[in-house]
């Protein structure tokens, strides 16, 4: 008997149907022999349409009462799963955030995991329940108060479950049948990969994957938790998300960690981009700019500082960043605009960047020109570039980006016969 976590996103449990496809897959791991703990999202689009709603109501809704709302969601999901699931003649118990032991800290909105005491989770499977969690939310002890996870959050429930429980395997069910090279609806001959290092997928998903979430696998690289990466919708192997010393299932043994040169190709359609133009070229202007973008809150991503201009002793520099931090970012930017005494700001939220990924970079030659050469020959213009020890990425004109993925993919030899099959088409 093993002990599996599984998670199910929106998509899986978007409606009554949904929920009684995923009981019974649920019960089918049951009726095998397993002990099951289930964390589960909100129904379908539930989350945004309560963010939508508070909108409505408030321009800027109070943090601690936003959370509040949000964590309703999973909750129906929760008790309508363990309904159905009893109908289906086994016990199942549902349990909140709270209830569950999911201690985070006090930041609402974004809340990290600190600890996880499972205590009437391990009750409930003592006395042959099946356990339903809502994913996506915990509580801070010092507060009192319910607090959400963030985007991914019920990704990263069900993996600190898993670490918490000492589960065999923590399985996450989405619309696709696991790990695709690319997107499979930006790439339809997109293949699916038997297993994955951690360290690719931690690159694929900052940098656009939408299967997994970062938070979620990077939990799991640092505590040894296997993920499984599945689909709702088909019976099929998936993929193993495998970190340091982890090993395939023996069935698997053959496709381990074999480290292809490109693993896969992510695209990001969420991005924007700020130049600051004519900035003096002196040391310390660089930081007084990051340090006011930092303060606004917004994560940059990508840096390019050109060269100086002789004649005015000035640059521009540009960084990427996600749209919903732009205009904190300019406003913040452009409050110190004479202090820092840069000429302009120039905001283009209309680029899209793909990334191309694969642990052999570290060790093949010619991977960044096999990139350059497929968008050339595509007649496709790149405006930034950057590295990693395993990742390259560009920034492209967001409307150029579906067709340089597909480009690229074929150009590394990753196209697959067929047209992967995606099952509900959200991602999730």
């Amino acid at each position: 008997m093993a002990l599996i976590v599984q998670k199910y996103g929106g998509s899986s449990v978007a409606d009554a149907d949904g929920i009684k496809r995923v009981a019974k897959r649920i019960v089918e791991t049951r009726r095998a022999g397993h002990d099951v703990v289930v964390a589960v999202s909100a129904m379908g689009d539930t989350t945004d349409e309560l963010l939508d709603l508070a909108a409505q109501i408030a321009p800027i809704p109070a943090p601690r009462e936003l959370d509040i709302l949000l964590s309703a969601g999973e909750r129906i999901s929760m008790a309508l799963l363990a309904m159905a699931i009893h109908s289906m003649g086994y016990e199942a118990r549902s349990y909140t955030g709270i209830q569950a032991g999911m201690v985070t800290d006090s930041r609402h909105g974004s809340a990290r995991i600190v600890d996880v005491t499972p205590t009437r989770v391990h009750q409930a499977l003592d006395e042959g329940a099946i356990v339903i969690v809502a994913g996506f939310q915990g509580f801070n002890p010092d507060t009192q108060d319910v607090t959400t996870l963030g985007r991914g959050g019920s990704d990263t429930t069900a993996v600190a479950l898993a670490k918490a429980l000492d589960a065999d395997v923590c399985e996450i069910y989405s619309d696709v049948d696991g790990v695709f090279t690319a997107d499979p609806r930006v790439v339809p001959k997109a293949r699916k990969l038997d297993v994955i290092g951690a360290e690719e997928m931690l690159e694929l998903a900052a940098n656009g994957a939408k299967v997994l979430y970062i938070r979620a696998v990077e939990f799991a690289r640092r505590h040894g938790v296997i993920i499984h990466a599945r689909s709702t919708f088909a019976a099929g192997p998936g993929t193993y998300v495998l970190g340091p010393g982890m090993t395939p299932p023996p069935e698997l043994e053959g496709a381990a960690m074999e480290e292809p040169i490109v693993a896969g190709v992510a695209t990001d359609l969420g991005q924007a981009k700020i130049t600051v133009i004519g900035v003096p070229d002196v040391p310390g202007k660089a930081a007084e700019i990051f340090k006011i973008v930092a303060k606004s809150g917004a994560n940059v991503d990508m840096i390019v500082q050109n060269v100086s201009a002789a004649a005015t002793g000035r640059t521009d520099i540009s960084f990427t960043l996600p749209k919903s931090d732009a205009t904190a970012a300019l406003r913040a930017l452009d409050a110190e605009h004479a202090d820092v005494g840069f000429e302009s700001l120039v905001h283009d939220d209309q680029i899209g960047k793909l990334s191309v990924v694969g642990a052999g970079m570290r060790t093949h030659s010619g991977v960044s020109a096999t990139l350059f050469e497929a968008l050339s020959t595509a007649g496709i213009n790149i405006e930034m570039i950057s590295t990693s020890e395993i990742r390259i990425s560009v920034v492209l004109h967001g409307d150029d980006l579906a067709g340089a993925a597909r480009v690229v993919h074929s150009a590394y030899g990753l196209d697959g016969d067929i047209e992967a099959v995606v099952h509900a088409g959200t991602g999730r």
